[in-house]
């Protein structure tokens, strides 16, 4: 099955438990075509058994509209039609802080122009 990492606006999840099931449903936003939708294109996504506990974790600290990142796959559906199987939700800017952040490496002192180096030290 192949993988695909979009970039949507956070709308909603929804989680349902009765019987033994439990279902978790994500609902994000994309740009409108213009012809058949307009101001927000609305798709609803399926959450993998798997990751159930963690999408739903993910999305309540999510604000509606704010910019996520959604890790999914992609299973064949009825009629040979693509079904977006979620398995994971970041926030954007959580991810591009992580991205920009510099590691720390020890910057040497600089020593002024002119000065002799150290003498080796004898043991």
């Amino acid at each position: 099955m192949a993988r695909s990492i979009m970039e949507v606006a956070f709308l909603s999840a929804e989680k349902v438990e009765f019987d033994n099931v439990k279902l978790v449903k994500l609902f994000v936003g994309d740009e409108p075509d213009g012809k058949r939708d307009l101001g927000i294109s609305i798709l609803s996504m399926n959450v993998s058994e798997e990751a159930l506990d963690e999408v739903w974790s993910a999305c309540e600290s999510l604000d509606v509209l704010e910019p996520i990142r959604v890790t999914t796959e992609i299973e064949r559906g009825s009629k040979n039609a693509g079904k977006f199987i979620v398995l994971h939700v970041e926030p954007v800017k959580a991810a591009a802080a992580q991205a920009t952040k510099p590691t720390q490496q020890p910057t040497p002192t600089a020593k002024p122009a002119g000065t002799q180096p150290e003498p080796a030290k004898a043991n």
